[in-house]
């Protein structure tokens, strides 16, 4: 469908290629029970992960910053449930975290298959809303940084997705038109609309099970790519 018209490929990471979910899981399951934190890891995670969603949609706006952003969503979350943990610790283990989320790799399934199909094919780049330190030994660990010629995150271009900035300076870093691009990524507001509003084609990797929508087409298998390009 896109075939004809794309040259560039630009992938979101976190819920597209690089399943943050079930890295996250295993981050919170180690660094919970090495700091002696006495909630259960399913309980945690449920009330964790929307307040993740909402505050990094805060930071995505500008309305907080990274160092709030990796405070309150800890705070809140053991507020709810009622679990009172200093702040000493909670600092503590917001840097456990980001030191221990990069040792776990999964990529959603299919991953490495559709990279190996489209490397040959197409460029390959990230644009990637996660902080720079971290994004970098995710792609690295996870052994697929050999697949991208540009690595594009927010701390870089200053801003956030969907900013047309970080869009923008994608394009020239990969010196292609928006109209030889394909945006692909799990978020409509971040990813979809961000990169549509710079000229790019986009696909929507349904990650959060969200309903139809006609901003662009959708598809819930990273093998789904090749039905495109």
């Amino acid at each position: 469908m896109y075939s004809k018209l794309v040259t560039d490929v630009f992938f979101d990471l976190d819920h597209t290629l690089w399943d943050f979910e079930k890295n996250s899981a295993l981050t919170f399951s180690k660094i919970l029970s090495e700091n002696k934190i006495m909630v259960s890891l399913d309980d945690f995670l449920r009330v964790y992960v929307p307040n993740n969603l909402v505050f990094w949609k805060l930071f995505r706006e500008n309305n907080i910053s990274k160092e709030d952003l990796r405070y309150q969503r800890l705070k809140t979350t053991f507020d709810t449930l009622g679990v009172e943990v200093k702040d000493e610790l909670i600092y503590q283990l917001s840097d456990d975290y980001i030191a221990n989320l990069s040792s776990y790799n999964h990529l959603f399934p299919h991953a490495i298959e559709i990279l190996d199909y489209l490397k040959p094919k197409y460029k390959l780049h990230v644009i990637t809303n996660g902080f720079n330190e971290v994004q970098n030994r995710k792609i690295k660990n996870s052994k697929i940084d050999r697949y991208f010629t540009h690595i594009i995150d927010s701390e870089m271009a200053g801003v956030k997705k969907p900013n047309p900035i970080i869009f923008k300076l994608a394009l020239e870093k990969a010196n292609v038109l928006p109209e030889h691009s394909l945006m692909i990524g799990d978020s409509i507001e971040a990813d979809i609309l961000g990169a549509q509003a710079c000229g790019f084609h986009t696909l929507h990797f349904n990650a959060h099970n969200e309903d139809r929508h006609e901003f662009c087409d959708m598809i819930t298998e990273l093998s789904e790519i090749k039905t495109y390009l």
